[in-house]
C-alpha cells in the first residue's frame, strides 16, 4: 500500500495533465518505446501497473479527481471575494452616492435589497422620474463609472418604473428581485420576490414588513428616496 506522501503525489499527478492519456504518457519511458515499438501498448502496460513509478490511476479514478480538481477551483472563483465598485471612492460630498456605497456590500450579498425613486431632469432637460432595483443594476451595470461620477444614475424605461414628465411616456418591468404591482387603488407597489413582502412607495404610508423609506438630502437630484427591504426567505 502506498504511503500518505505516494497518494499525494498521485493526486497532484492527476492535476498536472489535460488528459489520461498525457497521464499514463508522462509513465513510459524512450526505452519504453524503443522495446515495445507501440504507444498503446505501453499505455495498457503502465495502466496495468508492469510500467511507471509507483501506483498508477485507472482512467475512472483519474477523471473523478480531474472533477474535483476543477469543481474545486471553480468554487474559489465564485467565493473569492470582488472589489466593490465603490471601493477608495471619496464620497464624502455626495450623500446620494454615499448611500449606495454604504449599501453596495449588502445588496451584491442578498442580504439587502433596496429600491431607489429617482426624480430629476434628463440630458434633453425633461423631467423624468422611476423607481430602480439596485440590486439589478448592479448585477446587469459597471457601476463604477457611476462612483467616479463619470455617469449619472439614472431611471430608465427598462427599470421598474419609469416616467417622463413631460411626454408622459411611463413603462413599468418586473425583475428578478421584484413584481410590479401597477394597478392597485393605493398606488404603485412592489412585491419581493424572496418573501413576497409587498414594499409600498406612496410616502404617506408605511413602506412595509421589513422596509424603511429614506430620503436623501442632496443636491445631486430634485428628489431621491431609496426603500430598504431586508429579506427573509419564507420557511
Amino acid at each position: 500500500m502506498a504511503d500518505t506522501g505516494e497518494v499525494g503525489d498521485i493526486q497532484d499527478d492527476a492535476l498536472k495533465f489535460d488528459t489520461y492519456e498525457q497521464y499514463l504518457d508522462s509513465q513510459i519511458s524512450p526505452m519504453d518505446l524503443y522495446y515495445l515499438e507501440d504507444q498503446d501498448l505501453a499505455r495498457q502496460l503502465v495502466e496495468l501497473g508492469y510500467r511507471g513509478s509507483g501506483e498508477t490511476l485507472k482512467r475512472e479514478e483519474f477523471m473523478a479527481r480531474k472533477k474535483a480538481a476543477e469543481e474545486a477551483k471553480a468554487s474559489k472563483l465564485r467565493n473569492a471575494p470582488k472589489k466593490l465598485a465603490s471601493a477608495d471612492k471619496d464620497l464624502a460630498h455626495f450623500p446620494f452616492l454615499h448611500n449606495l456605497a454604504e449599501r453596495e456590500d449588502l445588496v451584491r450579498n442578498g442580504k439587502l435589497t433596496s429600491i431607489i425613486f429617482i426624480r430629476d431632469k434628463n440630458s434633453k432637460g425633461q423631467e423624468v422620474s422611476g423607481y430602480i432595483d439596485y440590486a439589478h443594476r448592479l448585477k446587469t451595470e459597471n457601476f463604477e463609472p457611476y462612483f467616479e461620477r463619470k455617469k449619472k444614475l439614472m431611471p430608465k424605461p427598462s427599470d421598474l418604473s419609469y416616467y417622463n414628465w413631460e411626454t408622459q411616456h411611463s413603462t413599468s418591468n418586473s425583475t428578478p428581485n421584484f413584481q410590479v404591482i401597477a394597478e392597485n387603488e393605493g398606488g404603485l407597489l412592489f412585491k419581493n420576490k424572496r418573501d413576497r413582502k409587498v414594499i409600498n412607495v406612496d410616502p404617506k404610508s408605511l413602506p412595509g414588513d421589513n422596509s424603511r423609506r429614506i430620503e436623501i438630502k442632496t443636491t445631486e437630484y430634485i428628489q431621491v428616496v431609496i426603500y430598504d427591504h431586508v429579506t427573509r426567505r419564507k420557511t
